[in-house]
């Protein structure tokens, strides 16, 4: 297999997506199962829970990238507003949104290894993507939903941008959680 050669600004942007993640998941290093699913603030947020998430963030958003919006679907089920969702109060919810519970939380059967395993894939997944894809400008409409303008778009640059932001603000939540579970700092 050959390598391949990035351009310059390909290059940089998986580069700082990689210190983004290293500066994630080096705060659970040393840490039982078991710690990974606590949640020490007064958030439901674990250690876990947060590299599940960007884990499942970052790959929707490189689908996003390739596929357009059809790798984002938000349907409600019938009878559902998003008025209903977001109050808590809906008699039914959609399976994405329960997906997206379910990233922040350990769920039985999740372990560090698995967890860091996934997102080792994620991430060759996404070098595959930024290294293949024709042109960062290459841009999607946004899904429908009540977060996204309407009439927006997203190039596979920004998407990228928004992936590395992503990562960065939840390595800083996680160096937080840590610090709370065993005293240990990750930076």
């Amino acid at each position: 297999m050959t390598a391949t050669i990035l351009d310059a600004e390909r290059a940089d942007l998986l580069e700082a997506l990689d210190t983004v993640r290293a500066a994630l998941t080096t705060t659970v290093e040393g840490l039982t199962d078991e710690q990974l699913g606590e949640h020490p603030t007064v958030s439901e947020l674990s250690l876990g829970g947060l590299i599940k998430h960007v884990a499942s963030i970052e790959e929707m958003w490189l689908r996003f990238a390739v596929e357009g919006p059809s790798a984002m679907t938000y349907d409600l089920p019938d009878g559902v507003t998003w008025a209903d969702l977001g109050a808590g109060t809906a008699r039914e919810y959609p399976q994405w949104a329960i997906d997206h519970q379910n990233n922040f939380k350990m769920l039985p059967g999740d372990t560090l290894a698995s967890i860091l395993e996934r997102y080792e894939r994620v991430a060759a997944r996404t070098k595959e993507i930024v290294s293949s894809i024709p042109d960062l400008s290459a841009t999607h409409p946004l899904p429908e939903a009540p977060w996204n303008p309407p009439g927006a778009v997203r190039s596979v640059r920004r998407v990228l941008s928004h992936v590395i932001a992503e990562t960065a603000q939840h390595a800083g939540h996680a160096d937080i959680l840590r610090e709370s579970i065993d005293g240990q700092k990750s930076t």
